[in-house]
Order: structure tokens, then C-alpha cells, then sequence
């Protein structure tokens, strides 16, 4: 009778004959593991009982007063959950939740881990153990006895006994049943027999609406065989038969779109319901056994309609997908099914490209892929496997046409086996390429450059200029992403480039729509100088005049002899130049006299535009002065004027001497201003060298001064040598 097993020799009133096998409380799993996480051994230790100790015998009681006692119910625990150390008031929480729905939940939960911590030390150290469990003392000796006569659980009991709330209310019957199947049979847990007793009913109900599903499908009534299926999955929602008549009675036409990635499933559907609801989204295959297995697909569970990935779909296995509509956690109505798939995707951005008798292939490999394949049909239709690479493939030496490829990827699956993936055909045309420019030169000719070059045979030679820099010789382009051709102008076989430009011309070979490229060579035209003159000076010195570039930091300027070796160079900054002028010893002969910018870029062709030259002539100088005859007689002496001529190296070409008399003793300022009183022509002066003429005697009211110049086009090229003003006045 009622108190002979457990409390009898305590003398309790309501003390229970039945002792927890099982905690029997949904969630039991993470609430152990919080618990574990505060450092408590059991869940009373949530109470607070303090010294007076916990009773759990005939109720679940903590001390009140002297000698009082509470009973623990949920104004008791919400007082606990907020006053309690922040990581045992969601404990206190929790069990507060347990006592709401099942008052006497905490009671059970608290004995079966009392127990379970007896029943892990040797029976003789229990005594000990149990009065620092903080149970109340007159309570121990009761509790040491229900340790004794509870049947002790190993690990997998264990395991089954604190998952069987879960499965009971997730209506995985199936589940449910091998759980109590693991547990001791004949206790006298009454909480557990009564679980029992529920399961079996329900799974009788799910193997009779299960048989009505199947005569209907035997006899071709879609309608009732769903009905039955559906209410056995209803009953246990964990009944892989019930699922499969509901796949093949509703997967003849596929509500469910699957789409293969590299590494998941991508499974979509759509919600009709008013309102929409949640799902359950399931994966039926075969495992490495061959049996049928299903797997709720990872984060889909209560989900919404809509794309879901499936990334545990196992490689080289062929899946199904099944979506469960879901109201309030309940089956509500039939699901979608999807086609059937095989998990072997095929490589990913595949890109063939063509080369010299050559096609490269690149693509993304899927992560799983134990291996990939290609095959190569030419356009003889031989065939032959290609070496890889995970990134592609490389297939030389093909002849020009049409070359197929079929790249197929294998995948080891659960059972051994190598599964290939469904494959991807593709091809490529092996078109005819240029022969590579084999080298390029660049030659200045008069202002102007000329290119020349070797290699190309068969094709049209290009030049162009990269804007972003020229690729490597060889490089494989088409012919519609080639820059324009250099558009520079001049004569047909010289090209003029802009003044004061620094480009790389490049050639490159074309063929049809292909093209290489091929090398390059640097070419800067420095900016011309104009404006340039030369006057000699005294002591073999010229000075230079010329309208210096714009944007040019350095000329050269040289002397070459005309009839003698020698000559010279200077380099002259902008700076000097507009701070002195420039002079040159070039020396007494006759010297031309060049000037060019100074190129800024090592190593390039230096195309020059209209170089600046000026023939210096030989120093030559014509030299005047007054001879006074003496007096006659009756009258004034003649006035002679002698003019010499001095011409080292001869001078072809002599201006004209020209005499100009002014009234006053101010000389005239030029071969205008004044009276002309004198001319000796060029070829006179030439042919006599040194002559004397006579003065008119009186070109102007005396006093009057004298002034001689040279004119024509050869004035600059003689130097005029003048005596004192004092001389020239005539009085």
C-alpha cells in the first residue's frame, strides 16, 4: 500500500510510494546546462533554503520562521527571480514557468537530480553527501532510501529520461517510443507510466489513420490517402511512412523550386495561406546504409516561406525537400514537395578563351569536388582527357576550328561511391593569330621620325600608344580594345611627333579581330629654338640672340669651323641666358653656330624640329678715318676720307659703305639722318681692299660731324670699326 516504499519509516502522511524517473519538463536539457553554468549541483540550491534545509519528501518547502515552513509556488518564485543573483534569477524564472503549467514540476526536477547525485557516489559515501546537499535533516534518511529504491540510470538513460518532454511535445512519437523503451520498465514513477500510457494510445491512433492512408492510395483516391497520411503525422509528426505517402501522393507534380550552388541547396516556395504561416522544411535521402532518413534542414524549422539554404545536404547523395505548413506548431495542411536532386554541382563561372593554337578555360571549383574532369573533342572528333588545375586548364598545340569540352566534377558520397556531377558542354574556336613584332626602331630623319620594324609577316602592324602604359610584348589582345592608331602627321614614311611631347610607340601585330602585342620604343621631340642671330664681337667672341622655348629648362649650343676641325658645346640653363646673355669663343673664322633643347627622358629618340643654325662669317672689319691733304696755296686743303677693309680669310660678300654728314657736333644716328656725302659700293671695297675718296667741301654749314655706316644684307657680318667723335668734326 501507499507509503511502504518510500517515507515509511518517517511516519509521513502524504509521503509518495512513486519516485521520478524522469524530470518529465520540456527544455530540461538548456535549463540543466544554465544551471551547471552557476555553479549550482542541483536546482534547490535556486531556493535559498539557507540552514533550515529543503524538504522534498511530500512537497517541495523551504523554512518560514522559527520553525515553520512555505511551500514553494510561483509568487515564491517570482519573488526569487527578481531578487536573486543575476545569473540564478533566469533559474528562479524558469521555475516559476515549470510551476505555472505543472505544479509539480519543480518538486520532480529537484528529487531527480537529488538522486541522481546519491546514486553517483558509492553507497556508503552517500550519508555524508547527502547532508551537504542542503536537505532539511529530518529528510535525509528519507532521501537516502529513495536513492536506494529508484533504479539507477546509466548515461543513456539518462539521456533518454531528459529528452522525453522534448520529444513528447514536439509529437515525435516514434522518438518517444525509443526513449521509454531505454528506460527500466515496471517503476512506479506515475508521471512516467502515464506518458507511457499516452504514447501508446497515439501511436495506435497514427498506425490506424497510417493503413487508411494506404488503402486509399491502393485504390487511387489521392484525396482520402493525403487525409490519412496527414492525420498520422498530425498524431506523430516523426513517422517517415506517413512522410513518404505524403511525398508520393503530392511529389508528382513539384510545388517545391531546389536550385544547386556550390556549397548549398537553395530550396524557394510560396505561402497561399490567409494568414501565412510558419514551416518546417525536411530533407528525405538515403544514408551511407542505403536507408530512407529525414533531417529538419538547419535554421528552417517554424521558418516563413521563402528562399532557405540547405548547407548539410551531404555530396554525391540525391535528396528531396519537403515543406511542412505549420499552425501554432501543428501540421495544417499538406506540404510541398520538390523534385528529386542529385548534390554533385558542376564548376561555376566556366570561361574559355582563346590563344595562339591554344584555348585556356578558367572557372570556380564547387568546395567539395574530390575531382575534376575535362574532355576535349577536336574538330576532328578525337577525343582526349586534359590535365587540370582547381583554378581551369590550359589545351596547346589545337588546330584552328571548333573544340568541344565537357567539365564534369566527381564527389565522394557517404556509402564510397564516386558520383559524377551531371557536367557542362561547352566550346571554343581556335582562330588564326598574328606572328609578334619581333622588334621596332625609331629613327629621327629632318625633323620627322621613321619606325621600322621585323616579325609580322602575315599581319598588319599597328602603331598606337597605351594610355596606361604598354603590356609586355606577346600579350594576347582583341583587336576591338586596341587604342587608335598614331595619328602623328608627315610623309608616308616618316611621321612628325607634337614639339615638346615624350610618347611610346608601341606596334602591335593584327589579324582580323586578334592582335599581339609587340615592343616598344620611346620617342621625345624637344621644342624648336627660333629667333636665333649671331654678332661677333671683338677678340674672336659672338654673341648669341635667340627667343628662348617655352617649358625648356636646358639648350646645347655648339660651334662647328667651317673650313678647319675644332668648334664647341655649351649647355646653357634658361636662367643664365635671361641673367648674361650668351657669348662664344668661336674664334676668328667663318663657324655655324646651332642651338637645339636639351632632351629630358634617358634613352629616347630625340626627334629635333627645325633645328637652329646661323653661318657666322670669318671676322671682318671695315675701319674709317679722316686724312687731311695739306694746305695749297691759295686756299684749303682736299678733305680725304680713307676706308680699309680687313678680311683674314676673305669674305665673299662686303655691304655698302656709306658716309652721312650732320650739322653741329652730334653724330647722326643712323645711315638716314643727316646728308649722304659718301658711297663706296661692297664689290669696290672688296676688290681694292683699303682706298681713299675725297669729302665734298662743304656738304653742310661747318661745323659738322661725320658718321659711317654699313647697309644691305650683309652689314651684320662686318664689323664696323669707328675712330674718336673728336676726329670726325669738321671745322
Amino acid at each position: 500500500m501507499a507509503g511502504q516504499e518510500f517515507g515509511h519509516h518517517l511516519g509521513l502522511p502524504r509521503a509518495l510510494s512513486g519516485l521520478p524517473l524522469s524530470p518529465l519538463v520540456p527544455g530540461y536539457g538548456a535549463l540543466a546546462t544554465a544551471q551547471h553554468a552557476a555553479g549550482l549541483r542541483h536546482l534547490g540550491e535556486v531556493l535559498a533554503a539557507g540552514p533550515g534545509g529543503l524538504r522534498v519528501l511530500d512537497g517541495l518547502y523551504v523554512p518560514a520562521g522559527a520553525r515553520g515552513r512555505r511551500r514553494v509556488d510561483v509568487p515564491l518564485l517570482e519573488a526569487l527571480a527578481g531578487s536573486a543573483d543575476p545569473a540564478v534569477a533566469p533559474l528562479a524564472e524558469r521555475l516559476a514557468e515549470l510551476q505555472r503549467a505543472d505544479p509539480q514540476a519543480p518538486r520532480r526536477v529537484v528529487l531527480y537530480q537529488l538522486i541522481n547525485l546519491l546514486q553517483d557516489r558509492p553507497e556508503g559515501r552517500r550519508d555524508a553527501l547527502a547532508r551537504t546537499l542542503g536537505v532539511h535533516p529530518s529528510e535525509t534518511a528519507g532521501l537516502l532510501a529513495a536513492a536506494r529504491l529508484r533504479p539507477r540510470l546509466d548515461r543513456r538513460q539518462r539521456e533518454a529520461a531528459e529528452s522525453l518532454a522534448d520529444a513528447r511535445a514536439q509529437g515525435r512519437l516514434h522518438r518517444l517510443r525509443a526513449l521509454l523503451d531505454r528506460l527500466p520498465a515496471g517503476t512506479t514513477d506515475p508521471g512516467l507510466a502515464a506518458v507511457r500510457a499516452e504514447a501508446a494510445e497515439r501511436l495506435r491512433a497514427a498506425e490506424d489513420a497510417l493503413r487508411a492512408g494506404r488503402r486509399a492510395e491502393e485504390r487511387g483516391d489521392r484525396e482520402a490517402a493525403s487525409a490519412g497520411y496527414l492525420w498520422a503525422l498530425h498524431a506523430a509528426c516523426d513517422d517517415r511512412r506517413a512522410l513518404g505517402g505524403l511525398v508520393r501522393v503530392h511529389g508528382r507534380t513539384p510545388t517545391l523550386g531546389t536550385a544547386l550552388r556550390a556549397d548549398h541547396v537553395e530550396v524557394r516556395w510560396q505561402d497561399n495561406r490567409e494568414p501565412p504561416g510558419e514551416w518546417r522544411l525536411l530533407r528525405l535521402y538515403r544514408d551511407g546504409r542505403g536507408r530512407a532518413a529525414v533531417r529538419t534542414v538547419l535554421g528552417s524549422a517554424a521558418a516563413t516561406a521563402g528562399p532557405a539554404r540547405d548547407t548539410g545536404a551531404e555530396p554525391g547523395t540525391t535528396v528531396r525537400y519537403a515543406a511542412l505548413p505549420l499552425r501554432d506548431g501543428r501540421l495544417d495542411g499538406p506540404p510541398l514537395v520538390s523534385r528529386r536532386l542529385l548534390v554533385a554541382p558542376d564548376v561555376s563561372g566556366l570561361v574559355l578563351t582563346d590563344g595562339p593554337e591554344r584555348i585556356d578555360c578558367s572557372w570556380h571549383r564547387p568546395p567539395a569536388a574530390a575531382e575534376v574532369t575535362v574532355e576535349h573533342t577536336a574538330p576532328d572528333g578525337r577525343t582526349a582527357r586534359l590535365p587540370v588545375t582547381d583554378e581551369g586548364f590550359t589545351a596547346t598545340g589545337l588546330a584552328a576550328g571548333g573544340h568541344a569540352f565537357r567539365v564534369v566534377c566527381h564527389y565522394r558520397a557517404p556509402d564510397g561511391r564516386t558520383v559524377p556531377s551531371p557536367g557542362l558542354r561547352a566550346t571554343a574556336t581556335v582562330h588564326p593569330w598574328p606572328r609578334p613584332v619581333r622588334t621596332l626602331t625609331a629613327r629621327p630623319v629632318a625633323g620627322a621620325v621613321r619606325f621600322a620594324w621585323t616579325g609580322a609577316e602575315d599581319a598588319e602592324v599597328r602603331l598606337v600608344t597605351w594610355p596606361d602604359g604598354a603590356p609586355a610584348p606577346g600579350t594576347e589582345l582583341r583587336t576591338d580594345a586596341l587604342p587608335p592608331p598614331l595619328d602623328w602627321p608627315g610623309p608616308a614614311d616618316a611621321l612628325c611627333p607634337p614639339p615638346g611631347s615624350y610618347t611610346e610607340v608601341a606596334a602591335v601585330a593584327v589579324r582580323g579581330a586578334r592582335a599581339l602585342a609587340g615592343p616598344a620604343v620611346g620617342v621625345e621631340a624637344v621644342r624648336p629654338v627660333p629667333g636665333m642671330t649671331a654678332h661677333r664681337l671683338p677678340d674672336g667672341q659672338a654673341r648669341i640672340v635667340l627667343d628662348w622655348p617655352e617649358d625648356v629648362p636646358h639648350l646645347v649650343v655648339g660651334w662647328t669651323p667651317v673650313d678647319a676641325a675644332g668648334g664647341g658645346e655649351r649647355t646653357v640653363t634658361a636662367h643664365a641666358y635671361r641673367r648674361g646673355g650668351l657669348h662664344l669663343p668661336v674664334g676668328p673664322g667663318a663657324v655655324r653656330v646651332r642651338a637645339a633643347s636639351v632632351p629630358r627622358v634617358p634613352g629616347a629618340v630625340v626627334v629635333v624640329p627645325g633645328t637652329a643654325e646661323v653661318l657666322l662669317p670669318a671676322d671682318a672689319a671695315v675701319s674709317y678715318h679722316l686724312v687731311r691733304a695739306p694746305r695749297r696755296l691759295l686756299g684749303r686743303g682736299r678733305t680725304l676720307l680713307r676706308v680699309t677693309l680687313t678680311a683674314p680669310g676673305g669674305l665673299p660678300e662686303v655691304p655698302e659703305f656709306v658716309c652721312v654728314a650732320r650739322g653741329g657736333t652730334l653724330r647722326p644716328r643712323n645711315a638716314t639722318d643727316g646728308t649722304t656725302v659718301l658711297r663706296i659700293p661692297g664689290p669696290e671695297l672688296a676688290r681694292h681692299g683699303s682706298l681713299e675718296r675725297e669729302l665734298p667741301a662743304a656738304p653742310c654749314p661747318a661745323p659738322y660731324t661725320l658718321r659711317c655706316f654699313l647697309l644691305g644684307e650683309h652689314a651684320a657680318s662686318v664689323r664696323l670699326e669707328e675712330p674718336s667723335l673728336a676726329s670726325l668734326v669738321v671745322r
